[in-house]
């Protein structure tokens, strides 16, 4: 068994790692992430997690559910540390499956990732307390600086196969999101109508093309984005020939100097949050039942209303955005038509809220034999090879299995590792 082997298994047990390891764990997972962009490329099949806030036993539980590393490729879009009480032992057990298996989990970076939220919201303080001096915080916080901003689902399948056949599948729709609860059994399914021929969409309303591109001149085509994902002319997919669009991954949502993927590509990343700009809304906005632009009520970032959502995954080729940051007692929320979907993955928020948790789990588009290979979802503006979408064809979103659990059993927790959780603001 290996170092880090050892590391994963103490890690796994909750008890934190010496300070000299943290250094070299640290250093390892900087040279791993500063070689991938600020949007990475991850390959569906994948899952997909929201908020961990330091809740460890809940985590464990996620991957019971969920299935563990190597197993179950994941991702996870921010917030691993703050409120909870382990939020060391979740991190560091993060960052050590990311070093141990590079490609088979993807950590993004959250609105806690920060110096100056992590010194208000618990994890100094417990820095602190389990290691006597601030060494490991800044160690941490190096890391936080290297995390990606985003990342690009490709290749997920439109379809989704039924876990279960209790419910009668009507010949004309296909399964399109299905819950779960955390022993496995289908609480809710729904289904969309079949990609029909152009003759037949004006009937269904869920076939409706996208709004024009307003920037279009009178008279003039508006142009489609190219690779999915990017802000280059032409027609592409983000898998070969497949009408499901790319899945873009953010902790927080979108920002009003961030009309494309691409311009996310050339954020300066490696540095601490700043308190605005397109960085700072990447990791604070919210979505709201709101036309354009709004104030954010956090102080940072922006509230987004469902044209902006549209008009966005327009113009990138993407079906859908993934997004945590907000507390969802169901654990996960769809809005704008499916445009946006919000998932939690802290059951039992600050052992207080009693909300249930979530996550996303998208399949594999085997038809078409896998996607195109890219490095970080970047792609020549000649269109790479692959095969150009037929204007006319929709792109419809993945097909998405939520699976809902709670929180760990209290037996299973043992005695906290401080006192009583302030009342730190929600």
């Amino acid at each position: 068994m290996s170092d880090l082997d050892r590391a994963i298994a103490q890690l796994r047990a909750c008890r934190p790692i010496p300070e000299a390891q943290v250094r070299e764990l640290c250093y390892k997972a900087r040279e791993l992430l500063i070689e991938e962009g600020n949007v990475v490329s991850v390959d569906a099949p994948v899952t997909i997690c929201g908020d961990i806030h330091g809740q460890f036993h809940d985590l464990m539980e996620l991957f019971r559910v969920g299935g563990d590393v190597p197993d179950t490729n994941y991702l996870f879009m921010g917030d691993f540390v703050d409120r909870g009480f382990y939020s060391l032992e979740s991190f560091l057990l993060l960052l050590c499956l990311k070093v141990r298996y590079p490609d088979r989990i993807t950590l993004i970076r959250g609105n806690h990732e920060s110096r100056q939220i992590t010194t208000v919201y618990g994890f100094y303080d417990e820095c602190i307390r389990k290691y006597g001096s601030a060494n490991v915080w800044r160690y941490c916080c190096e890391v936080f600086d290297y995390l990606a901003l985003g990342a690009l689902v490709l290749g997920a399948s439109s379809e989704l196969e039924a876990t279960s056949r209790s419910e009668e599948v009507q010949m004309d729709a296909e399964l399109e999101t299905e819950v779960l609860n955390s022993k496995g059994e289908v609480t809710s399914m729904s289904y969309r109508p079949r990609y029909r021929s152009s003759s037949d969409a004006s009937n269904d309303a869920r076939d409706i093309s996208p709004p024009r591109d307003i920037s279009a001149a009178p008279g003039e085509t508006p142009s489609r984005p190219g690779p999915a994902g990017t802000g280059a002319s032409g027609h592409s997919s983000g898998s070969l020939g497949s009408s499901t669009g790319a899945v873009l991954c953010v902790h927080g949502g979108l920002s009003p100097l961030v009309d494309t993927v691409d311009k996310i590509r050339l954020i300066d990343r490696k540095q601490e949050v700043p308190h605005e700009g397109p960085m700072c809304d990447l990791l604070w906005s919210d979505p709201d039942e709101i036309e354009g632009w709004g104030l954010s009520p956090r102080g940072a970032g922006f509230l987004f209303g469902g044209d902006i959502v549209k008009h966005f995954n327009h113009k990138n080729d993407l079906s859908l955005i993934a997004r945590a940051h907000q507390l969802v007692m169901e654990g996960y929320k769809e809005m704008f038509d499916g445009g946006i979907v919000t998932v939690w993955s802290a059951p039992n928020y600050c052992y207080r809220c009693g909300n249930v948790a979530a996550i996303l789990e998208l399949g594999e588009d085997a038809s078409n034999g896998g996607t195109i290979a890219r490095s970080n979802g970047d792609l020549s503006r000649a269109g790479g090879g692959i095969l150009r979408r037929n204007t006319h064809q929709q792109i419809l979103g993945p097909g998405r299995r939520y699976r809902v659990f709670e929180a760990a059993a209290q037996d299973t927790r043992g005695m906290p590792a401080k006192k009583p959780v302030a009342d730190y603001f929600l």
